[in-house]
Order: C-alpha cells, then structure tokens, then sequence
C-alpha cells in the first residue's frame, strides 16, 4: 500500500506532504512542504479567537489548499490512501479537539480515499487524543533503549520501550516562535542565531515554570497553555528590553523540559535520542541537548533516512493505511485510552 499524509504543525509554517510504502516495514518514498500563502497563515494562527462564520470558512479554505498540494504532490504518481491530519486550532485533552481542513476538499482533489479526524476516537475511548505519532515510532523504530523527541510548535517524546510511553513536554518551538515575530518580526529563530547572541536568564527561566512540566503521564498540551498570552505575561517586559536574551532563555527552557521529562520517566540512561521536527535545525537547541540529555545522544532523524520535518506526515499517512485496514492504531500505554481503537474517518 502506499500512502500520503499531511500535516499541519502548531507552528502553522505550511503543510508537510510524505508518500510512505508500508509492508512489513516502512519506507519514505518523496516528502515536500508547502508554505501557507501569508494571509492564510495569518487567520490560521488567528483561528483560536474566531467566530462561527470566519471559523467555518476556514475550514473550507483550508481543505481546499490541503486538497491542491495533495494534488500537485501526487501528480501523476499513485496514492491508495490520504492522511490528512488538519491544523490544530483547540486541542483540550481527554475532553475534545478541533483540527481545520475539511478533508472532502482532498478526497475530491485527488479521487483519493481520505482518512481524517484521527483525535477524536481516541478521545472517545478514554484517552488523551495525544500524542499519536508514537505508533509511528513503534513501528519504525521498535524497542530499543532510546527514545524520540519531536520539536515542532509542542516537543514530544516516546520512550521506545516494550510497553511505549508517549506525551508532551511542552513548548518545543511555539514560545520561541512567538518571541521572534513580536521582537524580531520573523517567523523563527532561523538556525539558533539569535539564541547564540543572547544570554539565559537563570531567574527568567525560573518565572518561566509550569505546573504543566512536573505533570505525570499521559499528558498533552498545546498552545492553547503555551500561548502568546503566557510568554507576555511572564517574560513582556524582558522581550521588549533584551529580545535575544529571551530568544536564548526560552531555547534553554525547551531543552531543560524535554530532558527533566525523560529522566522522570526512564529507569535507565538511554543511549540516543532521535530528533525530528524543525527545532532538528535549531543548532543552538541541538547544543543545548547535548548538555540537557547527557549521557543520551541527541540524533537528526536523518541518520535513519527521514528528513526532520517527513516525520510527522508519514506518521498519518501510516494511521491512514491502518484505519483502511481497520487496524488499531492508538496505543493506549501513550494516550491512557481505555483499549487499543481504528482511528479516523473514512471518505471513500
């Protein structure tokens, strides 16, 4: 079977495309991101203040760019199956979600089955909704003392252990975003630039603490917790005075979380650590993992053949080859859901 899947981050960069060939194993056929035109990323990280109207024709509009980039995407190439994840807009775990982008649009686009909504059964059963790109790494990578971390917008991890754990540590790339477009007016902090010009704020790293980060799991988060409205309140002030110093405190802060998260939960030092999202570019936050994750190897999911931002997209062209097959594809060690469920809904 070969499947594509799209994905839209809480970074709301674009929308990533992966074709995927699944057997007994995995294997990355092609993989393309396509940048959101600007107003369209403008209302989609406006989305969360929208009313009924505006809200719905996003939706539509959305589907309708999910649907041309799976068209250009495919060209004249084959697809079984499309995993359209949608943008993340609210996610409230274990209580509902909401992802954009009518997948109707990307059935008719392409004339492909389309798989979508994949949060919600999971939230049905029990369970957090998130995260589920852990069955992902199960499959790719199997049981190994090692564990993955994903930076996009929130930072997640799994701990490839016989029994899976999955959850997210928190902001991986979102505050860091946020602090480049109000003070920099750029989108991120483009290779850890300007992270490597400022200095950490040992006492702004502390008012930057979350009750979130000691939370055990299963736990998800969003930017719905980790919000513009949250880096201004703690650290506004410091932002307009001294920007790079809150670029470079808000990169150690994802770096602290992620690893004060693992060692609460592994028995044992791992040995690597794989990273996949865009924070993988982020050289000062790679650096700072160096130090964080010791005596752990951080690691591009590259070493493995999958470009960084690939992962995520094969994950739910993946989920979308198991709901055709009706094959389970949460797991509830990660989510906390009550039993394995097929997740998605099916547009022939």
């Amino acid at each position: 079977m070969i499947a594509v899947g799209l994905m839209s981050g809480t970074s709301a960069d674009g929308v990533s495309v992966a074709a995927i060939r699944v057997r007994r194993r995995l294997k990355l056929l092609a993989y393309r991101t396509f940048p959101y035109p600007r107003p369209l990323r403008e209302r989609v990280l406006a989305a969360r203040t929208l009313r009924a109207p505006e809200l719905s024709e996003l939706h539509g509009d959305l589907g309708r760019f999910f649907g041309s980039c799976a068209r250009t995407f495919i060209g004249r190439g084959r697809a079984d199956v499309i995993g359209s994840h949608g943008q993340t807009v609210w996610h409230e775990p274990g209580r509902h979600t909401l992802q954009l982008g009518e997948a109707s649009h990307v059935a008719e686009a392409t004339g492909v089955t389309t798989v979508c909504d994949f949060r919600p059964r999971d939230i049905a059963a029990g369970g957090q909704g998130a995260p589920l790109v852990p069955y992902f790494d199960r499959f790719v990578f199997g049981v190994r003392n090692a564990a993955t971390l994903n930076l996009g917008g929130i930072a997640n991890v799994t701990v490839l252990s016989k029994s899976p754990l999955g959850f997210d540590t928190g902001p991986g790339n979102c505050l860091i975003d946020e602090a480049m477009r109000l003070a920099f007016g750029r989108p991120f902090d483009k290779g850890g630039r300007v992270a490597k010009s400022g200095a950490i704020d040992r006492t702004l790293l502390a008012r930057l603490d979350h009750p979130y980060f000691r939370r055990p799991p299963p736990k998800s988060t969003g930017r719905e917790l980790f919000s513009r409205e949250f880096l201004l309140e703690r650290c506004g002030k410091e932002l307009k005075r001294r920007p790079a110093d809150v670029v470079a405190t808000l990169t150690c802060l994802t770096a602290k979380t992620v690893a004060d998260a693992i060692a609460r939960v592994v028995k044992k030092p791992l040995q690597e650590v794989i990273v996949s999202g865009g924070g993988a570019y982020n050289t000062a936050l790679m650096s700072q993992l160096e130090w964080t994750l010791w005596p752990a190897v951080p690691r591009p999911i590259t070493v493995y053949g999958i470009p960084p931002l690939a992962k995520e997209p094969a994950a739910f062209a993946l989920l979308a080859a198991e709901a055709v097959r009706r094959r389970a594809g949460n797991l509830p060690s990660v989510t906390g859901a009550r039993r394995p469920v097929v997740l998605g809904k099916i547009i022939p």
